[in-house]
């Protein structure tokens, strides 16, 4: 996700009205596709056109970015797709035809008689006013169907030394997802998301023990952020892994991979990001605590090529979304 895109909250938009009792909302509607009127169907079964009516006990929350790798998804699990690129009918009727519903993005004014059973929300990692994100987290679950916890980017403020660190480390992660239910917020009303990329670090030193300080990028009062370093897809760190200097490494405190390289230039370098490894565990979380469900940022991030490795990357990333039973 773009630094761009990911600094404003995606589900909650600056004001623009004074009108009492009316909040500007930027919302994923859960509503039929954007077809116009008096439009045909695109679907060759029209009866694909009509919304998704089942509720699942457990959601599997897909964001896709656009292009047509959604082929290849792992369509048994999928619940929603949430459209970030340009609207695709043909994927709508697919996913219709697998029972997932399609969410649009889309601006609007948040209604209180409008039903909450038509949005979902995101929001950031951790309730603490996260990027100055201080809302009435309580207030926008009850209005909402399901929050999606943007539990990725967590290093967009650090205040402590500046070291390259995990997007998602565990503890952290966790521990939020503690403090949203200690608001209030039931479970059941909390879908996790997780990121399918990491972060790409230039190294000022690299210490024998794996220590990486990188640049002072400040952000909102923050001496440093992952601003220094540069959003990578799983689909290339697994390409990448295999001629690192390092292999893949593990931290046991923030439970999460990493490895060091050194680029044609001679900069080492140092990237985190999360695989099946990490995820499962998280995914355990979720299980023992009941949350509506799993989600990522973004479905594209993996490689869906007929690469044999590949594949099977793939499906172990996939297969890491599952609660085990």
């Amino acid at each position: 996700m773009s630094r761009a895109s990911r600094r404003l909250p995606r589900l909650l938009g600056r004001p623009r009205s004074r009108a009492p009792g009316i909040a500007p909302l930027l919302l994923l509607l859960l509503l039929p596709p954007p077809l116009g009127a008096g439009a045909d169907c695109p679907c060759r079964d029209p009866a694909l056109c009509r919304p998704i009516r089942n509720r699942p006990n457990f959601e599997v929350f897909v964001f896709d970015v656009g292009d047509k790798t959604w082929k290849s998804y792992d369509w048994s699990q999928i619940t929603t797709v949430a459209l970030f690129g340009k609207y695709d009918s043909e994927l709508m009727c697919y996913a219709h035809s697998k029972g997932a519903r399609v969410v649009l993005k889309g601006e609007c004014q948040f209604l209180p008689d409008v039903s909450r059973q038509l949005v979902t929300f995101d929001v950031a990692w951790s309730p603490k006013c996260i990027d100055r994100r201080c809302y009435n987290y309580t207030g926008i679950a009850d209005a909402c169907d399901f929050l999606f916890v943007m539990s990725y980017d967590e290093q967009s403020q650090v205040w402590s030394e500046c070291i390259a660190a995990a997007n998602a480390p565990y503890n952290q992660t966790i521990t939020a997802y503690d403090d949203y239910i200690k608001m209030g917020i039931n479970p059941k009303k909390l879908v996790m998301g997780l990121p399918w990329y990491g972060y790409d670090y230039t190294c000022l030193t690299l210490s024998e023990d794996h220590v990486c300080t990188i640049a002072k990028v400040p952000f909102r009062g923050a001496p440093c952020s992952d601003a220094a370093g540069r959003q990578v897809p799983y689909k290339i760190i697994m390409k990448q892994v295999k001629s690192s200097l390092s292999g893949i490494l593990w931290d046991e405190n923030q439970k999460s991979p990493y490895y060091n390289y050194k680029d044609s230039a001679g900069q080492f370098h140092q990237v985190w990001y999360d695989n099946p490894k990490s995820i499962s565990l998280k995914t355990a979380y979720i299980q023992t605590w009941g949350l509506r469900g799993i989600g990522m940022w973004n479905a594209n991030c993996l490689d869906y090529s007929g690469d044999a490795v590949a594949k099977q990357q793939t499906e172990e990333m996939w297969e890491a979304l599952k609660p085990k039973l």
